[in-house]
Parts: C-alpha cells; structure tokens; sequence
C-alpha cells in the first residue's frame, strides 16, 4: 500500500497528466468572455497541467525530497513515452504507403507538432518541477498554504514561458498570448487545487500510517 500511494499511483497520474496537456495544449479555447476572444489567449492545457505541481507537491509533504524526484523523473519518462506513442501513432495512420514511419514523423504535421510538443514539454517540465521541488523544501516549516502556493507559482512560470517558447517560437502562431492566457489560468488552477491538496496531504498520510 505504502509502494502505491508513494511511487506507482503519483506516477501513472503524472504521466496521463502529461499526455493530456501536451495533446488538450493544440486546441485553443473556442470561447469569449466579456467579449474578448479566449482562443488567442488560452489552450486547454492550463487546465490540466498545473495537477502536476498538485501531485509534485503532495508527494514531497508526505514523503520528502527524495521521493518526489522520483516521481517526477518516472513521470516524466512515462509521460514523454505516452506522447511520442500517440504521435508516432498519428504520424502511421496518416502516412503514405512506402513511407517510413520516422519521415513521416517529421513531415506529417499533426505528428510533427506532437513531436515538437513533447520534447518542449520534457525541457520544461523538468526544470519547472525540480524547482517546484527545491522551493517547497524550503519552504515547507512555514503555514501549510505558502509552500504549495509559492512553488506552484514560480514553477509554472518558468514553465509557461520554457514551453511556449520550444514549442511554438517562430510557427506563426500566437503563443505569447497564449502562454500570458496559461500563466493567468494555472494561477487560478493553483488557488482551486489548494484546498484538494491539503485533503490529499491529509488521507494518504492518515492511510499510510494506519496501513
């Protein structure tokens, strides 16, 4: 029990959190708000990433430093498999027959983008999350909300800014925008994820001790 709660399941929702937001980070917000259009500003992806940072987080209240390392180059290495799967499974569905599947990788633009996704998000959730890590132990004798909060903040945006930056400089498309429309989303994501992650902090350690 202890084995799941600390290492396989934040893994596994790690990675499916990664595959998310790497695929839901192509489709725009197909919306208006008080009349200004959401598509140039936000991608669906701010909503999904940022329960990195929840699992991130919760595994190192609970287990400490060395464990959400773990977690996150596990994660990492599952979710990046997860994401170059789907496009290399794009890149085959859509491929010419006698093509090879590798230059169709890279000519086929929905896999290409994929591709290029994947290897932005790797870069970017790497250095967001080991940051992550290293201000909330810092910061973790001080109230329960600020280390979450701080960390969670300072990861998503040198996380925003790394990955719009890889993924879509010089394609035409409007990602400062979008990466200001992420920023804006993650930090109300943090603020709605505060009190989950203090209710999961609370039943796995409870869970754990009486396991």
């Amino acid at each position: 029990m202890k084995v799941l709660f600390r290492f396989v399941l934040p893994v596994v929702v790690m990675g499916l959190v990664i595959l998310a937001s790497n695929k839901l980070v192509q489709y725009p917000v197909q919306a208006s708000l008080w009349g200004l259009d959401l598509g140039g500003l936000l991608t669906w992806g701010a909503f999904t990433y940022p329960a990195a940072f929840l699992v991130t987080d919760t595994t190192n209240r609970i287990y400490g430093v060395g464990s959400a390392r773990k977690v996150v180059y596990v994660g990492f290495v599952f979710g990046l498999v997860l994401t170059i799967t789907v496009a290399l499974g794009i890149a085959d569905h859509n491929r010419a027959p006698g093509t090879a599947l590798i230059k169709s990788l890279f000519e086929d633009e929905s896999a290409s983008e994929m591709f290029r996704i994947a290897c932005a998000s790797g870069t970017a959730f790497l250095i967001a999350q080991l940051l992550d890590i290293q201000i909330f132990d810092r910061l973790r004798q001080l109230q329960w909300w600020k280390a979450p909060v701080a960390s969670s903040f300072l990861g998503s945006l040198v996380d925003t800014i790394t990955f719009f930056f890889l993924a879509f400089a010089g394609t035409g498309l409007p990602w400062a925008s979008w990466a200001l429309g992420d920023f804006g989303a993650k930090l109300v994501m943090i603020a709605v994820l505060l009190y989950p992650f203090k209710l999961m902090v609370t039943l796995i350690a409870r869970g754990t001790r009486s396991a």
